[in-house]
């Protein structure tokens, strides 16, 4: 083992991780860990122009990779930079490590000190300290251990006066099952059976936590002959089953919202129940609910079940189809009254809008059938964000990438980089507002030229900041101060080294559509909306 620097061995336990791409920005603290990322361990640095657009892009790459995100940043004002990022991150429950810099534990009155573990700690991220040069890959091996146990990110603090001290590394990989969860039993369990068995109009409902347990799933929706939702986190996970209602909630089709209205017991798999997917507990009211979680504090936080199970969703729903084979329970027969087909079909209405401007819903309705099938789908936040949610559809929960966790815009392009460069050979939509492009897209544009991107970003550009216009209309006031002159969003595509197509009409949407056939440089599509015509959030 021979003698090597501290910011040689944090880049080799990345590397001993499994970690070839890494997103981030050089400053002072991690520029030669960086460097020897690079070129003596064979990874690929993701040079961001804000540091907060780093962690983004980690955050989608774990999403859509199954793996865990990893970027890197330095001291200061370049962590306080990552703050909505991180809580983003936490509140999407991504696995993730931010290798951060800090100032010299020598120098107290370094120019860019902050207290780093106070300001992580109010992201609700996870902080782990580099305690010593000599502990370097053992704290690495820590940081990737708890971010994916622990599902959120989770900071490794790297003092900069350690990185040039010799140490010998070695290889530390922390070799734990990181997927708990146990076989539900008891008297709790007997008890939702019974609730599951007396039900004559059962569903099913799927979140982000029971993704993997599908195939368990759909064997017992068939058994219980019960209709399939999902949470937005789980959109398209039942995409191929015939009685897929698609997202449940206020993202509901008006089929499905009934459906669920008439049902009397709710069997919840991995699904956090918050108010948008129970319409401030509306669906919820005069039911059965049992709900399925191997996260304790998923339990009660908006919505008290009858039953809670905290349990493996997939040996789960195993148990209860064993013990209703057993006990001869029969079917429900619930979804021989369903027409499959109504539960996914959201109404069109009128496609009308003012003169210069492009009907929105009819545009979704027509990029639905264009955009590739194997499509990865980001969406910034904005008021336009849940037309697309209801109307683009994704191959996989995977393939759908939610920005809006915490409620923030300007998120989506650092994502979409993220997510494309976690799949190269797929091609990655991305919806964003004119606010939010402004706030986040702009200056991370020409990174995705940079790499060379398969991206289409679809701007919505109603010239006003949706939800503020919407609350002025509301109360009858004046909306101008919520309204904005942005420059031409297209222009700026094509000056930032990509193809920008400004769209008014359907006409003009099926020119820019063949017009980008084939183009090999991220492209761009501004759709010119009317501020008084764009379709009110479903939340």
């Amino acid at each position: 083992m021979s003698k090597t620097y501290v910011h040689q061995s944090i880049a080799r336990a990345v590397a001993d991780h499994g970690v070839t791409t890494l997103f981030g920005l050089m400053g002072d603290a991690n520029l030669f860990l960086v460097d020897s990322y690079v070129r003596e361990c064979g990874g690929a640095f993701i040079p961001a122009a804000h540091e907060g657009s780093s962690v983004l892009g980690a955050l989608a790459f774990a999403h859509v990779s199954g793996k865990v995100g990893v970027a890197t940043v330095t001291h200061g004002p370049a962590l306080t930079n990552c703050t909505t990022a991180l809580t983003e991150g936490v509140r999407g429950l991504t696995p993730m490590v931010l290798l951060a810099g800090d100032t010299p534990v020598g120098n107290p009155r370094h120019m860019q000190s902050i207290d780093q573990r106070e300001l992580v700690k109010a992201t609700g991220a996870g902080f782990e300290q580099l305690r010593a040069p000599q502990t370097a890959s053992r704290d690495v091996a820590r940081a990737f251990y708890r971010a994916q146990v622990e599902r959120r990110p989770i900071v490794l603090n790297m003092p900069a006066d350690f990185m040039w001290q010799q140490v010998t590394h070695e290889k530390h990989v922390l070799d734990v099952f990181t997927a708990p969860g146990g076989v539900a039993e008891g008297d709790t369990l007997d008890q939702a059976i019974g609730m599951i068995a007396s039900a004559r109009r059962p569903i099913i409902l799927a979140g982000g936590g029971a993704v993997d347990a599908k195939a368990q799933i759909v064997r017992l929706a068939d058994r219980l002959e019960a209709p399939l939702a999902t949470t937005l986190k789980a959109k398209g996970l039942f995409n191929d089953h015939p009685y897929n209602m698609d997202i449940f909630g206020t993202l509901s089709t008006p089929a499905a919202y009934d459906l669920i209205a008439q049902s009397d017991c709710i069997l919840c798999f991995g699904a956090g129940l918050h108010n948008f997917t129970t319409d401030q507990g509306k669906l919820m009211t005069g039911k059965r609910i049992i709900q399925v979680d191997v996260a304790p504090d998923a339990i009660g936080n908006s919505v008290h079940p009858d039953a809670a199970l905290i349990a493996d969703a997939g040996l789960t729903a195993d148990t209860i189809l064993w013990w209703l084979n057993e006990a001869e329970i029969a079917p429900s027969g619930f979804t021989r009254e369903l027409d499959g087909v109504a539960l996914t079909e959201h109404p069109v209405g009128s496609t009308r809008t003012a003169e210069g401007c492009i009907n929105f819903v009819a545009a979704l309705e027509r990029l639905e059938k264009v955009f590739p099938e194997n499509r990865i789908l980001v969406t910034d936040g904005g008021r336009f964000m849940t037309e697309v949610w209801c109307r683009i559809s994704v191959p996989d929960p995977r393939s759908n990438v939610v920005t809006a966790n915490f409620g923030a815009i300007g998120q989506g392009l650092q994502e979409a980089i993220g997510a494309c460069l976690a799949a190269p050979d797929r091609p990655v939509a991305l919806f964003t507002g004119d606010g939010g492009f402004m706030m986040g897209g702009i200056n991370e544009f020409n990174t995705a030229v940079r790499m060379g991107l398969n991206l289409t970003v679809i701007v919505a550009n109603d010239s006003a900041y949706g939800a503020e216009h919407i609350q002025f209309l509301d109360r009858k006031m004046d909306p101008g101060l919520s309204m904005f002159e942005w420059p031409s969003f297209a222009e700026t595509a094509t000056a930032l080294g990509g193809v920008g197509i400004e769209v008014t009409s359907m006409d003009e949407l099926e020119a820019a559509l063949q017009k980008l056939d084939g183009v090999k440089v991220p492209a761009l599509i501004e759709l010119k909306l009317d501020p008084m015509d764009v379709p009110r959030m479903r939340i």
